[in-house]
């Protein structure tokens, strides 16, 4: 699996925002390398138990090495866009206390230049979060038409340049075929060059392709409605979300269940529907000592609200 550092990102913040109830039932719907989760289980009683989930193979591998001798955790491969079943899979109809969605890549993920998610060395263009399923990212660049590789660019990572570089990959395949991440990096570099300082300009197209090869925003959404169904009253859901596209999804699907009906302001709700959530304090950001250490945790936001009865 190889030797890649990650650091949980607002984890002191997490615990707080759970207020864990020491017999409780969480779950970490995204493993990743498991600090969130070690955190959790601190928290928890012997009657306590956390449930995770990740599409990683790797992830669910690091996760059955590091926790698996501990009853009251278990892990299993999956995405928490079907989290309904896991639910009664693992008997917990009746509600979960916590369930946290860190969402994005991990740093493992990022460091290792064989998964193809980051432009920082060089490796195949594959970008899915589980290898064995979907298409990688090398094959769809090779066949998607121009005009589809351009909207991915501009909805997906809303980048201002989505047509320029779609017509320069399409005619850059025509004589080579692009296998690697750093020859993506160095063709979208040279057709609209530096703009943004300490930003890379293949950082958008890469974040594009990545939630478009793996359907991040389907399953985001999908994930927070089975979230919100899968809670206990009283329970609180959690997602540390990383740019704006998660962060307005994760924004308005609590906006609606804090107030359904009420789609603008000024506008009342419908009598019949009630408010299924409530919003617990305002967008949480790293701190200053948080971002010294782990300059990656630059863009996270974590929203927090709770089940209402």
């Amino acid at each position: 699996m190889g030797d890649y550092q990650h650091r949980p990102v607002l984890l002191e913040e997490v615990v707080e925002a759970f207020q864990i109830r020491p017999d409780g039932k969480y779950l970490d719907g995204t493993f990743g390398r498991g600090g969130h989760s070690q955190a959790i289980l601190a928290g928890l009683s012997r009657k306590g138990c956390l449930f995770a989930l990740d599409r990683d193979p790797e992830a669910v591998a690091a996760g059955k090495e590091l926790l698996g001798n501990d009853p009251r955790f278990s892990i299993v491969q999956g995405n928490f866009a079907e989290l309904e079943r896991y639910v009664h899979e693992w008997g917990v109809e009746e509600g979960l206390d916590g369930i946290l969605l860190d969402l994005g890549v991990s740093s493992p993920q990022l460091d290792n230049p064989d998964r193809g998610f980051s432009f920082m060395g060089d490796g195949p263009l594959d970008m899915r979060m589980n290898p064995l399923q979907g298409v990688p990212a090398a094959d769809w660049l090779a066949e998607a038409p121009e005009r589809e590789l351009a909207r991915v660019f501009w909805e997906f990572g809303e980048e201002r340049y989505a047509r320029r570089i779609a017509r320069s990959i399409v005619m850059t395949r025509q004589k080579q075929r692009l296998e690697t991440t750093g020859q993506l990096a160095r063709l979208i570099e040279k057709t609209i060059g530096r703009r943004e300082k300490k930003k890379h300009p293949a950082t958008r197209c890469f974040q594009a392709i990545r939630i478009y090869i793996n359907d991040e925003l389907a399953h985001l959404a999908q994930g927070l409605e089975a979230a919100i169904n899968g809670l206990r009253p009283g329970g609180r859901l959690l997602v540390i979300s990383f740019h704006s596209l998660e962060d307005r999804l994760v924004k308005r699907t609590i906006r609606e269940a804090v107030r359904p009906g009420q789609v603008r302001k000024n506008i009342p709700q419908h009598p019949d529907q009630k408010p299924v959530l409530k919003q617990i304090g305002k967008a949480i950001l790293p701190s200053a000592k948080e971002l010294s250490v782990n300059p990656r945790a630059r863009s996270a936001v974590m929203r927090v609200a709770e089940k209402l009865g």
